[in-house]
């Protein structure tokens, strides 16, 4: 797991359903957008690509439509566990969590998500590994 505490050295996204504004704080402690949502969150998760983020927002729970944003640490930042070494190997994904706040830079507002079939198979794939009992590592 490699850690950073310089997380201003690359541009960072968050995609979700939220309706944020520069400034606002995307904390942890609050239900997830993945996995039983009866737990709370204890890191919040941001990429180093648009792909990644259109997933977040693409798959976020939630009304109205899916948002990108860029965003900024606010402390030191890990690979996020539940898409590296287990599924991509050195961190293709460019995806990271943090236990510390991400604040909202600006929000990307000409992005392209992926097709419905592509989205439904995710959401099948999620359904999937849900009823196998595989939960997100927190």
């Amino acid at each position: 797991m490699i850690a950073t505490d310089d997380p201003g050295s690359k541009r960072f996204y968050h995609g979700t359903k939220a309706d944020l504004k520069p400034g606002d704080l995307i904390e942890p402690g609050r239900p997830p957008n993945f996995g039983r949502r009866d737990r709370i969150t204890t890191c919040v998760y941001l990429t180093g690509t648009m792909d990644a983020a259109a997933w977040g927002a693409e798959l976020a729970i939630g009304e109205g439509p899916g948002r990108i944003y860029v965003v900024e640490p606010t402390g030191p930042i890990v690979d996020d566990p539940n898409l590296t070494d287990k599924k991509s190997p050195g961190n293709p994904t460019k995806s990271y969590r943090s236990q510390e706040p991400l604040r909202v830079l600006g929000e990307i507002t000409d992005w392209e998500g992926h097709s419905p079939e592509a989205i439904s198979a995710m959401k099948e794939n999620l359904e999937r590994l849900k009823r196998q009992g595989v939960e997100p590592i927190d």
